[in-house]
């Protein structure tokens, strides 16, 4: 997993609500197991038209926004099925940090195994975020993970906290996989150790 410590990037506005993983990621896409290829799938049906053209008013599909790497939408992002394909679509587009006044819990935690960083903060800083988003081109903010600091176009600055372990894996690249081959030398220490005690298993 790419570590996270800080992002400099533009951010695209979503001003939606209630999110829900179909609409991240829908259920024809659910059938592969590899997690790149799916960001061409992201939020299929509002970037795309019935006859598969883009529908040029979708944020992304926007000349400003087509390398987002920051999403600033609504409350309850992520609702809906417990599916990990949302994060890997988002991630595979280039999305790294997802900002909302709240999250899907499995979504939520989700995020962090593949290294994109959620971030909860209220309504009204949301807002604001939101419209230094709207700003198309100049809309870039930096999110600084070893600070826990967001800053806006306009050189404001707000906190935001993030779960301690959480935040550390993030710094350091470590998904489940990650943290586990962190005590290979162990693993295989105990192995060894085994197979000598009980040549018969």
């Amino acid at each position: 997993m790419e570590p996270f410590k800080k992002l400099d990037g533009i951010a695209a506005p979503l001003n939606m609500i209630n999110v829900d993983t179909d609409m991240i990621i829908p259920k024809q896409f659910l059938k592969t197991i590899r997690r790149t290829g799916l960001g061409k799938a992201l939020f299929d049906e509002m970037r795309y038209k019935q006859d598969g053209s883009e529908n040029p008013d979708f944020v992304l599909n926007k000349p400003a926004y087509r390398k987002a790497q920051i999403l600033v939408t609504g409350e309850n992002f992520g609702c809906g099925s417990s599916r990990e394909h949302a994060p890997w679509a988002l991630l595979d587009f280039g999305i790294r940090c997802v900002i909302a006044p709240s999250f899907a819990d499995i979504f939520y935690n989700n995020c962090f195994k593949n290294g994109i960083l959620p971030i909860k903060l209220p309504q009204e800083i949301v807002d604001k975020l939101m419209d230094d988003a709207e700003r198309g081109a100049n809309a870039r903010i930096s999110v600084d993970l070893e600070a826990m600091e967001i800053r806006g176009p306009d050189g404001g600055m707000v906190k935001f906290e993030v779960d301690a372990f959480r935040r550390q894996c993030l710094l350091n690249g470590w998904d489940d996989i990650g943290l586990t081959l962190r005590d290979e030398d162990k693993i295989t220490a105990y192995e060894a150790r085994h197979k000598a005690d009980a040549p018969w298993l």
